[in-house]
């Protein structure tokens, strides 16, 4: 990194150091209107600078050890996937954003304001991520090279997702929402593409919208009121909030228990992952209905030895979704599905299943933190019954996923 990257890169960051003198003048002011401590953490600018980046990152480096797991899981269902559409979805929303300005759309900056602070967000998320990629030379899942870690082109698609939302977020919620889909499924298309691990691209992702924070607020600090046309706008939860949600599913499972075979033999399953989609539409703050779809993966165990077989399985569930909220940005939550799962063939050596489906049920139990008015991070605990019948003396088998996800709430 050149010496001029590296002053901008600690510059930066002292920038952010700076950000607490004034939360704590926004706190004080808050604390006059009577508002509780979490309400006004919550309305603090650092709060809004750290609240999803700085998440994104942790997971990403919680989740590395288990990288193996979700490669694992890609390696079942998209084996041969290879696209290169992602290499172009990462400049999608800045493309949009400039189209916009182009069109005459007003938005949160003049150009000099909007370019000034897209470029110092730019060489700032660079600067991090080919330091980064420099000093820990992870191999990528391909074998290809050793600069895996983290995945540059979530970060630059979360970036400029970021950058959109930025300038042009107060005209439409959904703005953001398709912003942020398009980095996703551009970090997605990273690990299905086998060029980056999980713990890449929760990384990257965290950076990209970091770094756009720092860069827009070097940005405040220099241009002062010159140049801006709409303040960022206030985001405020309620407790009589119907909390309406979707978004991805990511979780560790384990599948307990033995299943007896012909012989006096018995299989069991070592700990996996399950990913997917899950949904519900609230009527008010307490109850909704709604659903999910997800896969799982798990290693096969037979005679004390994991097999290269693996257990897929294919889970639809809907059902009731309870939500209460304990405060205007935390909810506890729970659910209670019916639905069907479907199991792929499996063999051992002296044993073969066939492919097979069976009724299931699902609940489990949930936390989930607002970080914005329309974008929650939860944490969760499922339990899943299916009636597949696995060996011959044992047609139920249970299933636990404890994991995390990030929904869009309406």
């Amino acid at each position: 990194m050149t010496d001029s990257m590296k002053r901008l890169v600690i510059c930066s960051l002292t920038a952010l150091a700076m950000i607490p003198a004034k939360a704590q003048d926004d706190s004080l002011a808050d604390a006059a209107r009577g508002r509780s401590f979490f309400e006004r953490q919550a309305a603090s600018r650092v709060f809004k600078v750290t609240c999803v980046g700085v998440p994104l990152v942790a997971a990403g480096l919680v989740v590395k050890s288990e990288d193996d797991h979700f490669r694992s899981l890609r390696n079942d269902y998209l084996p041969s996937f290879n696209r290169h559409a992602d290499d172009y979805l990462q400049y999608l929303p800045a493309a949009v954003m400039v189209g916009m300005k182009l069109g005459g759309a007003e938005g949160r900056s003049s150009w000099g304001r909007m370019l000034a602070s897209d470029a110092f967000s730019a060489v700032i998320m660079g600067g991090v991520v080919y330091s980064l990629k420099q000093s820990t030379r992870v191999m990528r899942p391909d074998g290809s090279n050793d600069n895996s870690f983290p995945s540059g082109h979530t970060a630059t698609a979360f970036m400029t997702a970021t950058m959109l939302t930025k300038e042009y977020g107060h005209i439409s919620p959904w703005i953001g929402i398709g912003a942020y889909s398009v980095a996703t499924a551009t970090g997605l298309m990273r690990m299905a593409n086998n060029k980056h691990w999980l713990s890449d691209v929760l990384t990257g992702a965290g950076i990209g919208i970091l770094s756009t924070e720092a860069g827009y607020y070097i940005a405040d600090l220099i241009f002062n009121d010159k140049g801006i046309h709409y303040y960022d706008i206030a985001d405020n939860c309620s407790v009589d909030d119907a909390p309406t949600f979707v978004g991805l599913y990511l979780g560790l499972n384990a599948m307990p228990g033995n299943y007896s075979l012909p012989g006096n033999s018995s299989l069991q399953f070592s700990s996996g992952s399950t990913a997917g989609l899950e949904g519900a539409y609230f009527f008010n703050p307490y109850i909704g209905v709604g659903g999910r779809l997800a896969v799982s993966n798990n290693a096969v165990i037979y005679k004390g030895h994991a097999l290269d077989e693996t257990l897929d399985m294919f889970l639809v569930h809907a059902g009731a979704y309870f939500s209460y909220p304990i405060m205007s940005r935390l909810l506890i939550g729970s659910k209670a599905l019916v639905g069907m799962s479907f199991c792929n063939q499996m063999k051992t050596s002296e044993y073969a299943i066939g492919k097979n489906c069976g009724a299931g049920l699902g609940t489990g139990v949930s936390l989930t933190f607002r970080a914005r008015s329309n974008l929650g991070i939860r944490m969760f605990a499922d339990y899943n019954l299916s009636f597949n019948r696995i060996s011959p003396a044992k047609s139920t088998s249970h299933l636990i996923v404890i994991g995390g996800s990030t929904n869009v709430i309406f």
